[in-house]
């Protein structure tokens, strides 16, 4: 357990400097948009100012090193005001709250704030960028369909995500990823309205729409193609354990092979998942109610594969 909180913290550092290495490298490019090469009328040709290389690739760095801080800093409540989180009523939700709170402290954790959802659909996550800051949000539909022991089966495999710390590593790389989407869209949508002026207004010109073409390009390819890769590499794994140590926190596999059965059975889409969201989701939404492309970014291994693993464990006592 231990090894995989450290290893996680590694990879948190390494896709954040993963992700200033590419920023970097697109602030680089973006930089030649406003100093290309251009040709004079004397045919002599004047070289791209070096000054607006470093000034892109300074500004890259700052909004990569911004998106950074803002993740570790209001991610998480990003995160809960896009999903329709409310704070759980402790009486309303007493069992909810007594389960979170005996796992917790079972599992030698602060207690983490309690959220639901209104959504018929059933599903849970974890956020947070430690377990000392850190939230906990149901759906309704989940505490409906489900008894207390099935819910704890739930609540303890979330607990395992901020135990293990994979709630800091999938914030922060679904807030870049999502930066670069942003940026990617808003210079598609901007570059058709560019002003291209000055000496050799048409080869210049050219040049520097292609650049924008290829800034937009690369961003689109972190944004949408590289970084939910990403983000399934490092997504798959952290549910299979957290299935496991869950179950190791609640001692009860039964609960947790319950709960997934349900989930594996369940037709409701969940309204008010996004993209983001979708891979903190103990059941991914987006296997369920989406064409085959999302298929090839699932971010869950299939939940019978899970339930096998867990049926093992019960079955051997391991």
């Amino acid at each position: 357990m231990y090894e995989q909180i450290a290893a996680n913290k590694r990879k948190a550092v390494y896709y954040v400097f993963l992700f200033f290495v590419i920023w970097i490298g697109i602030g680089a490019a973006i930089g030649l948009i406003f100093y290309p090469s251009r040709t004079n009328p004397d045919g002599s040709v004047t070289g791209t100012h070096p000054q607006a290389i470093i000034a892109g690739m300074v500004i890259a760095g700052l909004f990569a090193l911004l998106a950074t801080l803002f993740a570790l800093s209001s991610g998480a409540r990003l995160v809960l005001a896009v999903s329709g989180a409310r704070p759980a009523d402790p009486q309303q939700y007493a069992q909810l709250h007594n389960i979170v709170e005996g796992l917790a402290i079972g599992d030698g954790l602060p207690k983490p704030d309690v959220y639901v959802i209104d959504d018929p659909s059933p599903n849970a996550f974890a956020t947070g960028v430690s377990p000392n800051k850190a939230a906990i949000t149901a759906t309704t539909g989940l505490l409906a369909m489900m008894n207390r022991e099935e819910v704890e089966g739930v609540i303890g495999h979330e607990m395992s995500h901020i135990k293990n710390y994979d709630v800091r590593l999938i914030l922060i790389v679904s807030t870049l990823i999502g930066l670069a989407g942003l940026i990617a869209s808003v210079i598609w949508r901007s570059m058709f309205y560019m002003r291209l002026g000055g000496g050799g207004r048409d080869r210049d010109g050219g040049n520097a729409f292609i650049v924008v073409i290829a800034a937009a390009v690369l961003l689109s390819i972190v944004g949408f193609i590289v970084g939910p890769l990403i983000r399934l590499a490092i997504s798959r794994r952290r549910e299979e354990l957290a299935d496991v140590s869950g179950v190791a926190l609640t001692r009860n596999p039964a609960g947790l092979i319950s709960a997934l059965k349900k989930l594996e059975q369940n037709d409701k889409p969940f309204a008010k998942f996004n993209h983001a969201t979708a891979a903190m989701c103990i059941d991914d939404p987006l296997q369920h109610h989406e064409s085959w492309f999302h298929h090839l970014f699932d971010t869950h291994p299939p939940l019978e594969e899970r339930i096998a693993i867990l049926e093992r464990i019960a079955h051997t006592g391991a």
